[in-house]
């Protein structure tokens, strides 16, 4: 059965999802991918092109073509570097978005696009040797130490910094991935550590020992934000769990292992709908769910969770073969599209296509791939 799945869902990925959003969701002359597309395949324009979705693209074509080269990816590959390059990096530093038009419309550095700067410019590297990707995240590093880092751990959310703002997990989760990208692809120990001190702030401040939660809201020094501190994402757990399975590969500590393995059951007993499919939000309290409806991302990210953890085998197949229907029979449909949104009883939801999701497809679906392969399922 997974078999079958898998083969199913690869030849989605690679044979519609990919070759679509090549063909249609990537500028011809310019080279830069649209932000969003309607489900006929056309432009969705919505008034802003984001560094975030130039760097999610880049990396989706960058690892796929390490794991499938295609000639029709590889060639987008270096002029939407080029793009972003000569686009995004005004100044000495990166810009968060463009207008329909390519004009310039908000000039602010956003830790979490820095965050898929490092892990697109990583993997573009690997693909093509191009050097130019190592130094801009060089320059990218440096940039976040020394205008974005706080005196009281972590990053700011954005530059210029207000330091009054709402502090968030996200998007040092986020610069973990970025940054562990990094270091495999340069063996650079300044990246090291810095992974570090993401690990270091997440056992301290994210993770809330007594509910076994990790937080997302917080004040500007660390306490859970009065009005949103409850909130909890279950696909947030679940990809802190794939992210410090990869963190201990690099620096080994029974603590992160300890805290995947409490945040898997946390997420693994009350985010998952009894009818299929990742809750939004619970409490993290009460442990109720707060957003029934089910976004396309949070089973990926339970994928991914799934693929390292140490359960049984016989578990661990049953999981993946449950997770891949429910996506078959939920989110995926003809010609690449998928549904963004489902609400609680898995009804679609009419929505665009975002041009952020196939990151999350591409690397849920990667990860069983890798997986399965490994150990002689596929």
């Amino acid at each position: 059965m997974l078999n079958s799945s898998l083969v199913a869902c690869q030849s989605f990925l690679f044979d519609e999802l990919l070759i679509h959003w090549s063909d249609k969701g990537i500028d011809t002359k310019q080279g830069f991918s649209y932000e969003s597309m309607q489900h006929n395949w056309t432009r969705n324009e919505v008034g802003r092109i984001r560094l975030l979705t130039q760097c999610r693209q880049l990396y989706t074509f960058s690892h796929a073509s390490q794991m499938h080269p295609a000639s029709e990816w590889e060639a987008k590959l270096t002029p939407l570097f080029d793009f972003i390059v000569d686009h995004y990096f005004v100044d000495g530093r990166w810009i968060f978005s463009l207008n329909d038009d390519l004009s310039i419309k908000d000039t602010h550095s956003d830790a979490y696009a820095l965050a898929f700067v490092l892990l697109s410019f990583s993997h573009y590297y690997k693909t093509t040797g191009d050097e130019r990707a190592i130094s801009y995240m060089q320059k990218t590093h440096h940039f976040l130490l020394d205008n974005m880092q706080a005196e009281s751990g972590g990053f700011y959310e954005a530059y210029p910094v207000d330091m009054a703002q709402i502090r968030r997990q996200n998007p040092h989760m986020h610069l973990l991935e970025g940054y562990i990208a990094a270091y495999h692809a340069t063996q650079d120990d300044a990246y090291k550590n810095v992974i570090q001190s993401l690990l270091d702030l997440t056992l301290e401040h994210f993770y809330h020992k007594d509910s076994k939660t990790l937080r997302e809201f917080f004040t500007p020094d660390w306490l859970p934000d009065p009005t949103t501190g409850h909130q909890v994402e279950p696909g947030h757990h679940f990809e802190w769990v794939w992210l410090l399975y990869q963190a201990n590969s690099i620096l080994q500590n029974a603590d992160y292992i300890d805290l995947a393995q409490q945040l898997w059951r946390t997420a693994s007993r009350y985010g998952l709908a009894s009818n299929g499919g990742v809750y939004n939000q619970i409490d993290g309290n009460t442990f109720q769910p707060i957003d029934l409806e089910k976004r396309i991302w949070p089973i990926t990210e339970y994928l991914k969770a799934i693929t390292v953890m140490p359960i049984g085998k016989e578990e661990k197949i049953d999981r993946l073969e449950k997770a891949l229907a429910f996506l078959q029979t939920y989110y995926f449909l003809p010609d690449g599209r998928w549904n963004e949104y489902l609400n609680a009883d898995n009804t679609a939801k009419d929505f665009p296509l975002p041009g952020t999701s196939s990151y999350h497809i591409f690397l849920g679906l990667a990860e069983v791939i890798a997986w399965a392969k490994l150990n002689n399922d596929f």
